[in-house]
């Protein structure tokens, strides 16, 4: 699944991060539920179909460390699980079709768009939301960061621009102004604090808001 990056380092040269995150999300959304179910079958049983030709199965989901079993249709996004079936809804859903970022998640470490994302390709996979971002109820530095430097308004778009900036900083390093620009391209903010937001990912690796 895709990452927030276009970097040589995750072999995404050339390509944007909205792009990336599109292409994939689009490709995930067009494929057969058989191809979902043979990838984590382990993860995914009991799978029927509804007298409209409806698929659904009772799979599970690892959330913030935790496992989870719920029954989804083949069509049913995972933000959807988050909100509608799990009650995180701290992953907020704004644009709905893989635009804007709110809806990022973490999956197996890397910043998706769960919008754009079936629940059933995710099926095995280590899944992490706002949530689950914060070390036993204590911030962690970017959201920490977020605060000290008054990176919100509405405060909407935060949570995926938290996680997606959490992937950055877990990755090390000391990532320029250009670099962070890059990998926060894929988070949309209406109220247009970019320059606060930049500057509390600078912070929070390190770069004393440079």
């Amino acid at each position: 699944m895709p990452g927030s990056r276009s970097d040589d380092k995750n072999g995404y040269d050339g390509v944007s991060r909205r792009s990336f995150l599109k292409g994939m999300g689009t490709g995930v959304v067009s494929t057969t539920v058989i191809p979902a179910v043979a990838s984590a079958k382990d993860k995914i049983d009991r799978i029927s179909q509804s007298s409209e030709g409806i698929t659904s199965a009772n799979i599970t989901l690892n959330i913030n460390g935790n496992d989870h079993r719920v029954n989804v249709e083949s069509r049913t996004t995972l933000v959807s699980v988050l909100r509608n079936k799990l009650e995180l809804t701290g992953t907020k859903i704004g644009c709905n079709n893989g635009e804007c970022g709110a809806c990022t998640v973490l999956l197996d470490g890397k910043p998706v768009y769960s919008c754009m994302m079936l629940a059933m390709d995710a099926a095995g996979r280590q899944i992490t939301t706002i949530e689950g971002i914060a070390d036993g109820g204590e911030l962690n530095d970017v959201q920490k960061s977020f605060i000290e430097n008054d990176a919100m308004q509405c405060g909407f778009c935060i949570p995926g621009q938290v996680i997606s900036a959490t992937a950055l900083v877990s990755e090390g390093g000391n990532p320029g102004e250009k670099e962070i620009r890059k990998a926060m391209s894929g988070n949309l903010c209406r109220c247009g604090a970019y320059p606060h937001i930049f500057k509390a990912v600078a912070n929070a690796a390190g770069k004393g808001g440079r």
